[in-house]
């Protein structure tokens, strides 16, 4: 069994969670791929702006992968206009365990964050990450 922490915004949260499914775009193939029935899936929302307020980051659910990754161009998750994403590329998931978790207090105690002080590069640019299993457990216990 493998861990992933999974990086999306609070809109295509809404999404997972509803529709119990994670996509990601076609450049996140080779990530996907690795993907199997039973790993588990922590899923991270990004720091958004809403109005004038701050929406810190947040540990906000784990799934278990309960299919194969396959294809689907359906559009149902968002994407940024300039994107025209469809995150085609996904797996079936079913929830372990939901809540709100605040992510910074985390960091400290986090072995995948190797540079604590830039530690948003650690996600910048990626729709998932593995994650040691000690990482995964400090989460779920704490979720």
């Amino acid at each position: 069994m493998r861990y992933w922490l999974c990086i999306t915004n609070r809109d295509n949260w809404e999404v997972v969670k509803t529709r119990n499914v994670w996509g990601v775009a076609k450049r996140h193939k080779n990530t996907l791929a690795k993907v199997k029935p039973g790993d588990r899936l922590v899923f991270y929302v990004k720091q958004e702006r809403k109005d004038k307020e701050i929406l810190e980051p947040r540990i906000v659910g784990i799934f278990e992968v309960v299919s194969e990754p396959y294809t689907d161009p359906s559009k149902i998750f968002k994407s940024p206009p300039h994107l025209n994403e469809t995150y085609p590329l996904r797996v079936k998931i079913k929830p372990v365990k939901l809540g709100e978790l605040e992510f910074k207090p985390l960091i400290p105690k986090l072995k995948f964050i190797t540079n604590k002080k830039r530690w948003s590069g650690h996600l910048m640019g990626k729709a998932m990450r593995e994650i040691p299993e000690e990482d995964y457990k400090l989460i779920e216990n704490s979720l």
